[in-house]
């Protein structure tokens, strides 16, 4: 028998209104239903966040198999120590610390009076043997023409003497005039022949004064190089550093007097080997210096060391004596600026290079 009330009777029987369920009806996918409903937000929160982990794993992964850094590099540069060629006291310095310098700058001027006097002595010495050389040749000429004269003088003699023989023979003349005249070629040709000596002999001269003419030339430029290298200047642009000469000191050859720093550096990078598989000339590289650490620098790698560091180190280890230890050795790698800096780099400046391999 429906024990029910008439209004609650009436509320199920009221239209637009959907019947309960029935006392034991199952209500278990109802309630999961209703319970990912209420969590849906959280799990496309949760799902979101798992899709981006992967996503950025995947990106990191992938950003970092592409480069190969380290910090085990510098700023290298060719730097040049200036000295003397010379030994002269020093009379100018016209630099000073740190002074950036452009080509051919004069950095030191030296006494020059020793090497001026013998630059002189050298340029009068050539010019005495050019005037000898000029001298000779006039008296070659004057030996030829002697020798043409006394070769005409033989020719008449030969003739004189000719017509007189055969005149003595036909009774025309006397014997003591052809004997004369016998004499007289004979004469002739002993002068003829002494001209041609004399004309060899002049000759032969030249070549030796034409010698002592080149070891003279090679005195004037000996002097004349010994003269330039009184003022020292620049090989190229940079910057003087450590400097020691002063005006009034004594430089003695080879005597260190500065060190100089060309304005082109780069970067050496001492790579792991097991860094290198994927490095080659040509790729990107990106260059934070320590001294600027807001400063990003663009480059490229221009060439990789043909051995390790410590195989050209001064006292390379040997493997094959007593016990040993593998260790990773560092291969030097040359990376090359794509503009040039314009900031303050020097040699020995650390920087953190990162190659893209790809």
């Amino acid at each position: 028998m429906d024990q029910r009330t008439d209004s609650e009777r009436r509320q199920d029987a009221a239209p637009g209104r959907e019947a309960k369920p029935a006392i034991g009806q199952a209500r278990k996918p109802q309630a999961w239903a209703d319970w990912m409903t209420r969590r849906r937000r959280a799990v496309l929160t949760i799902a979101a966040l798992i899709i981006a982990v992967i996503v950025a794993v995947v990106v990191w992964w992938v950003n970092v198999s592409g480069y190969e850094s380290t910090d085990d590099a510098f700023i290298d540069a060719r730097t040049v120590s200036i000295s003397s060629q010379v030994s002269a006291a020093i009379v100018d310095v016209p630099v000073t610390d740190n002074q950036l310098v452009e080509a051919g700058a004069v950095l030191l001027r030296l006494d020059e009076r020793d090497y001026k006097a013998a630059f002189d002595q050298a340029t009068a010495n050539l010019a005495n043997i050019n005037a000898q050389i000029t001298a000779q040749q006039a008296r070659i000429e004057q030996a030829e023409k002697q020798a043409a004269e006394s070769q005409a003088s033989l020719v008449f003699a030969e003739q004189q003497e000719q017509r007189y023989t055969e005149l003595v023979n036909k009774g025309a003349v006397t014997v003591e005039q052809a004997q004369q005249y016998a004499s007289g070629l004979r004469q002739a040709q002993a002068n003829f022949s002494a001209a041609q000596a004399n004309a060899i002999a002049t000759h032969k001269q030249l070549p030796v004064i034409e010698a002592q003419r080149e070891q003279a030339k090679a005195q004037l430029e000996q002097a004349e190089a010994n003269l330039s290298r009184t003022v020292v200047t620049a090989p190229e642009a940079g910057r003087v550093t450590q400097l020691t000469a002063a005006k009034g000191n004594y430089a003695a050859v080879g005597q260190a007097l500065m060190m100089f720093v060309p304005l082109k550096v780069w970067v050496t990078a001492n790579f792991k080997e097991t860094q290198m598989r994927a490095i080659k000339p040509g790729d990107p590289v990106s260059i934070e210096v320590d001294a600027y650490p807001h400063l990003k620098l663009k480059g490229h790698v221009d060439s990789v060391q043909a051995g390790s560091g410590t195989a050209f180190s001064l006292l390379p280890a040997e493997n094959a004596t007593g016990n040993y230890v593998k260790i990773v050795q560092r291969v030097p790698v040359k990376i090359v600026f794509d503009q040039p800096p314009d900031v303050l780099l020097g040699p020995g400046m650390s920087v953190v290079p990162t190659v893209r391999t790809r």
